[in-house]
């Protein structure tokens, strides 16, 4: 038997820790001042750039793929090495991903607060950024399955399978989601439109959150609860059924973010009973962790890793058990809207993602250090903090989401709304926003503490920068195992292993995506919904720089509680010219579906400026440099361009003249209208293009003669 005598590289794990650390709470800072702009909205300054329509998309891309996306590549690089018994396969890949991925974070946190974004959730970033963000994939997943190619131990471990699941899905993810037109460096139009936009981007965005906090964390979850609590995984057979049976359906439950939406019913109830299936792999996973520490619970309430472990996990069981409870159809008709899912979303953010983090980092850095932790004492202290915290955080938004359900549906004895107006609801809430601030900062305050007892840590002890290791070479398959089963066989040829979960991963997206971009009676059309006008468009762009679909669904649902708040209610092709749609996953306002008429241009104008002038107590920020700002009329023509290579049918040579004309005389008109309101406005300011864009929401459908124009 050959013995090779090899080094493992902490260099990168450790290059990954302190980007996790940094970015953690440059991520948690944001998303404190989002939350305190909620009932506090001149936390903003008066600042453009830190709006909470701008300051949003920063947190959630600087939680999930800043802090969580470092968090995962410390603990794959670490954990990989010692799985294979090998040394990662490229040194170079290894600094490429690591550079290469905080480039792509900088970049995210300087475009998003200028308003260069897609709108489209998770998915933000334009399209250069998209390019660099595959290549950057391309180069970590070459790296990974370099590293098992070259691997030590023939038997690959119940990790590896959740890492290699994971870069197969994200990269595949990320593709599809990111087909966009260029209509300049940082503007662009998606592929699809309307409701096969919807589909796609929810496809995408639930298993973003499936493949990106899951699954690798899952893998996570496999190498280091052992290894913390020197015990064996309880079950091997029960992580098969897990791997498998979680890859094959959470590809499937995106379009439980859709329901009651203009979705097609058939393709909604796909994503419900697959939703509904998924609660048995997930827990079967969660059992799996939790009782791997059984025998060593006494180890637990003295160790801190294994502390945040347990609540990770438990965390875990929660989340993957409301998630599919979420995703039934009458209890997504209270909750869908309200604060409720964002509660359900931060006990996963904060309680799976987060405490797991903070365990891998306690791990790891006395061992990285060569030493031992610098204070238990402040790590059971950062526990306990950063637990009392996710409670005030997560408590008073399920009890916010809750009472906006509940307000929305009222009707009084009459039969009328309860509360029509929307406000009231907001207002009803407030006390719980101000509380969610608190959690945030009891959060934050916990990883505060973490820094500094890493940082003593690290001071005490001396970094290895290379730990030599020793491995016999290769054994044949089975090897000191006995006669292989089926699956450890499959274990030992990660090319086949990896081709099985290819298709596992693409039979549901494949089942609910082709359908309706192949089947025209899915998306139906009507002949009264025409091309958004130039100004419009421009408008239009305006309200996705700004955010503004982050407080503001544009989806009317079939409930009598909606359409006599809002108006009919929406239908598929009502948004077959919407590059991306703009349907919203919360209201923080009212719906802009039928928005069109409900007010004059002085209203909107005026709104704009100080919303608390004409709707007293909005939390709504003002946005007074839409009024001075000039439109970006020279960008004009590139993006009509755009929005006809994707199937919106202008003229041949609109944009060259004819749209500019039309565009100055659309303009006048709302000038015009905001003068007969005594409001004095140059027609070529971008509030003249939003109010435009504003004014047009559901005219066509107010005006369109009877539901047998559908074709």
């Amino acid at each position: 038997m050959n013995v090779d005598t090899f080094k493992y590289d902490n260099r990168i794990v450790r290059a990954f820790a302190v980007a996790t650390v940094v970015w953690g709470i440059v991520g948690m800072l944001a998303g404190l001042l989002a939350a305190v702009q909620l009932f506090f909205p001149e936390a903003n300054l008066n600042f453009q750039f830190i709006t909470f329509g701008r300051i949003r998309p920063l947190h959630t891309n600087a939680v999930i793929f800043a802090f969580i996306g470092n968090g995962m590549f410390m603990g794959i690089y670490y954990s990989l090495q010692r799985l294979c018994k090998a040394r990662m396969y490229s040194d170079f890949l290894s600094r490429f991903n690591f550079w290469g991925w905080q480039l792509i974070i900088v970049s995210a946190a300087l475009t998003l607060p200028l308003g260069l974004t897609t709108s489209k959730e998770y998915a933000e970033l334009e399209w250069p950024i998209d390019i660099a963000i595959a290549v950057v994939w391309v180069a970590f997943s070459t790296n990974l399955f370099g590293t098992i190619a070259k691997r030590r131990e023939k038997h690959m471990y119940v990790a590896i399978w959740f890492f290699i699941a994971t870069a197969i899905t994200i990269a595949v993810l990320h593709i599809v989601n990111s087909m966009e037109m260029p209509a300049g460096w940082f503007k662009s139009y998606s592929m699809y439109a309307g409701v096969q936009d919807a589909l796609v981007q929810w496809w995408y965005g639930h298993n973003a959150v499936a493949f990106f906090l899951t699954t690798p964390y899952l893998g996570l979850m496999y190498y280091f609860l052992p290894k913390a609590a020197n015990r064996p995984v309880f079950s091997y057979r029960l992580s098969i059924i897990h791997f498998w049976a979680l890859v094959f359906l959470y590809i499937w439950a995106g379009p439980h973010h859709l329901l009651y939406s203009a979705l097609p019913d058939w393709a909604q109830s796909l994503g419900m009973v697959f939703s509904l299936m998924l609660i048995a792999p997930s827990w079967g996973g969660m059992l799996n962790g939790l009782l791997t520490l059984r025998g060593a619970w006494d180890r637990v309430r003295q160790d801190p890793v294994l502390k945040f472990m347990v609540v990770a996990v438990t965390a875990y069981g929660m989340s993957t058990l409301e998630g599919p409870l979420l995703s039934i159809k009458t209890v997504n008709a209270l909750s869908h809207y309200t604060d409720w899912t964002v509660a359900h979303v931060h006990v996963g953010a904060m309680g799976w993602n987060g405490f797991l983090t903070f365990s891998m980092l306690y791990y790891l850095f006395p061992r990285l250090y060569q030493t031992v932790l610098w204070s238990a004492k402040l790590a059971n202290y950062h526990f306990w903090i950063g637990l009392l915290g996710m409670m005030f955080y997560c408590i008073p938004i399920y009890v916010a989401g809750l009472t906006e359900g509940l307000m929305w549906k009222q009707f009084n004895p009459e039969g009328f709304l309860q509360y029509p107006n929307f406000l009231e609801t907001i207002l009803q809430v407030l006390p719980m926003f101000k509380l969610r601030a608190v959690g945030g900062t009891l959060y934050l305050a916990g990883v505060i503490l973490m820094v500094y007892n890493l940082y003593r840590t690290a001071r005490a002890g001396n970094f290895e920068p290379d730990t030599e290791a020793q491995a016999a070479s290769l054994e044949p398959v089975g090897g000191a195992h006995g006669k292989p089963g089926w699956h450890r066989l499959l274990e030992g040829r990660p090319l086949f292993f990896t081709v099985l979960t290819v298709v596992a991963i693409l039979i549901g997206g494949i089942v609910e995506i082709i359908p309706m971009f192949l089947i025209k009676q899915n998306v139906p059309t009507l002949s009264s919904v025409k091309p958004y006008t130039p100004l419009e468009v421009l408008g239009r762009d305006i309200y996705i720089r700004e955010g503004c679909v982050g407080c503001h669904s544009q989806m009317i649902r079939p409930f009598r509680s909606e359409t006599e708040r809002y108006g009919e209610y929406s239908k598929a092709g009502e948004f077959v010219y919407d590059h991306p749609f703009l349907w919203g996953s919360e209201r923080k306002g009212p719906d802009l579906a039928r928005e069109g008429g409900k007010y004059p241009d002085a209203w909107h104008y005026t709104h704009m400026d100080d919303p608390r002038a004409t709707s007293p107590g909005s939390i709504m920020p003002r946005y007074g440099w839409l009024l001075t700002q000039k439109m970006d009329v020279e960008a004009l023509p590139a993006r009509l361009t755009a929005l006809g290579k994707v199937g919106v049918p202008y003229p041949a040579g609109f944009e060259n003249g004819p749209a500019q004309k039309d565009l100055r005389a659309q303009a006048e008109i709302i000038a015009a209208n905001l003068k007969r309101g005594s409001i004095t406005a140059e027609p070529d300011r971008e509030i003249i293009a939003l109010i435009a864009y504003l004014q047009r929401l559901g005219t066509d459908i107010k005006s369109a003669p009877a539901a047998a124009d559908a074709k």
